[in-house]
């Protein structure tokens, strides 16, 4: 594994996406167990799309329209769900109250969905990570350990942004202006997700 590896994930892994933008807005609505449980989530949704690549299903996903358009679709409605889920109700987006916790399975669900209806991630990877690996060794323990590597990477970087959200939780909550600026800017986030996923091809 080298070091241009580590960097090129770390890149990939702490620029804004929908895993980051789940996992800032439930951190800042839920404070810090929701938000390491939201960056667990988005973590666990990573597993299928290594899974595929490392098995070669990807190639599925390259090679049919059809089955990347219907994952394209299922993951656009379930952003435009999340973005209008956001803007439906200030108690259930971005409470100003404290709430009881939400259950620990829906946190993570939420958050595996999110990165498990995103073709793009399957065919990402399916690309990304050949580039690492020896080509003179069998790829399937190579590209495993590099793997692995992303997810502990991805599960470390968005705990970082989660506590982060909820460190900064309370002064948001003490200020109405800024909680409605937060929350339209989260819709606006995962409508631009959604928008973008809709328009991308194979």
């Amino acid at each position: 594994m080298t070091l241009e590896y580590l960097l090129t994930s770390l890149v990939v892994v702490a620029s804004p996406g929908t895993g980051v933008l789940y996992t800032l807005a439930t951190g800042l609505a839920r404070g810090m167990r929701a938000g390491v449980l939201a960056a667990f989530g988005c973590t666990l949704g990573i597993v299928p799309h290594m899974l595929a690549a490392v098995t070669g299903l990807a190639s599925l996903l390259h090679a049919s329209a059809t089955a990347f358009q219907l994952l394209k679709l299922l993951g656009v409605a379930y952003l435009l769900y999340i973005a209008w889920s956001v803007l439906r109700s200030r108690d259930t987006a971005l409470p100003t109250t404290d709430q009881s916790p939400l259950p620990a399975r829906q946190l993570i669900g939420s958050g595996v969905l999110l990165n498990l209806l995103n073709p793009k991630l399957t065919l990402f990877f399916f690309a990304f990570l050949p580039q690492f690996v020896d080509a003179s060794e069998p790829p399937l323990m190579p590209m495993l350990e590099l793997s692995l590597a992303f997810m502990l990477m991805t599960f470390a970087v968005f705990i970082v942004y989660g506590v982060s959200a909820a460190a900064a939780r309370q002064r948001v909550l003490a200020r109405p202006q800024v909680l409605a600026w937060l929350r339209r800017s989260f819709a606006a986030g995962f409508l631009a997700l959604a928008a973008r996923l809709a328009i991308t091809e194979r």
